[in-house]
């Protein structure tokens, strides 16, 4: 989900220190720190029409404690602006949700070092210029907010976005995001996917993660990267491993096909050299070898039938002679 920063904190700053100094190699002052406060996910629908239930925000509260704040999402080292240090979970007092939930959110500090570096960052954090904010994680539970089906199991046929009719009331429908398994990272963006709190979100289809052939559909989805889970990346290199033992197979394969092509060539029509049809070979498709290795095969027998040594000649099938009687078996 995404948030805005609310407000640089100057508030119990001993205590602020001591949360900093857990992730710093050394003891740093209230002088060497910017620290501000920022919202990171709530529960409210979004324009993808998901939300986060209270329960999912209240361990995204602990999954985000130590995590770095970037840029876009772009997980460069050159990337990282700032550390989360500090977390809670906050019902906003007579404010409700679109559907009629008290409005909860996940509150952050985070902090930055006073540095040449961040001089112009900082400066953009007061002047309001960086002010939205979104998140990345992982959910294990989609649900559907009409039937409770969940979606990361059996997916119902509720439309995301379409209202439909409830206990006499109608109600639009949207995905629920339950057990989160991870939080990856919160970035500075410009344009946030809720209106008031946007996210960058990636789900399992189980607790273990997406399975590869739903990884690789959402990277053919996804506009700004996908972020994986430790458990998603190593499914990802087993299965890249494997498709490489094919490769070599296939490889070894094509190979020994495209040197029949030339053989069967020399034999077939001799007037082409080897080394033309070598490089022609380079540039065809396997299927394409297959049907010219056929061809030349079928020619190259034209040219020099193969017989086996105790072939019957053709015309003497019925005759009885002791000629080759030698060779008979």
């Amino acid at each position: 989900m995404n948030g805005a920063i609310i407000k640089h904190m100057q508030t119990d700053m001993t205590h602020d220190l001591e949360c900093i100094n857990q992730y710093t190699r050394r003891p740093f002052t209230a002088q060497e720190v910017y620290t501000f406060s920022v919202v990171l996910c709530d529960n409210e629908i979004d324009r993808d029409f998901e939300r986060f239930s209270v329960e999912a925000l209240h361990t995204l509260s602990q999954l985000f404690l130590g995590k770095t704040g970037i840029f876009d999402h772009n997980m460069k080292t050159s990337n990282q602006a700032a550390r989360i240090y500090d977390t809670a979970l906050e019902t906003v007092k007579d404010k409700m949700t679109s559907y009629g939930e008290p409005y909860t959110r996940v509150v952050a500090k985070a902090y930055l070092p006073r540095c040449e570096k961040n001089t112009d960052l900082i400066m953009e954090i007061e002047s309001g210029m960086k002010k939205e904010v979104s998140v990345g994680c992982a959910v294990a539970e989609r649900i559907c907010s009409v039937c409770g089906a969940n979606q990361a199991l059996a997916p119902c046929s509720h439309k995301q976005g379409k209202s439909y009719g409830k206990n006499g009331t109608k109600e639009v429908c949207h995905i629920i995001l339950n057990q989160p398994t991870d939080a990856y990272e919160w970035s500075f963006v410009a344009v946030p996917a809720q209106r008031e709190a946007g996210v960058i979100k990636m789900f399992g289809k189980t607790k273990g993660g997406m399975t590869v052939e739903q990884m690789i559909e959402k990277m053919k989805e996804a506009e700004d990267g996908l972020f994986l889970s430790r458990e998603e990346i190593s499914k990802m290199l087993s299965h890249l491993k494997e498709m490489e033992e094919y490769a070599a197979c296939g490889k070894a394969y094509r190979e020994e096909v495209s040197r029949n092509v030339v053989k069967l060539c020399g034999l077939a029509q001799p007037q082409i050299s080897s080394e033309v049809m070598k490089r022609v070979t380079e540039g065809m498709s396997l299927e394409d070898l297959k049907v010219f290795e056929k061809a030349f095969r079928l020619k190259a027998e034209e040219v020099m039938p193969l017989s086996p040594q105790l072939a019957v000649t053709k015309g003497t099938e019925n005759k009885k002679s002791s000629q080759n009687q030698a060779f008979k078996i």
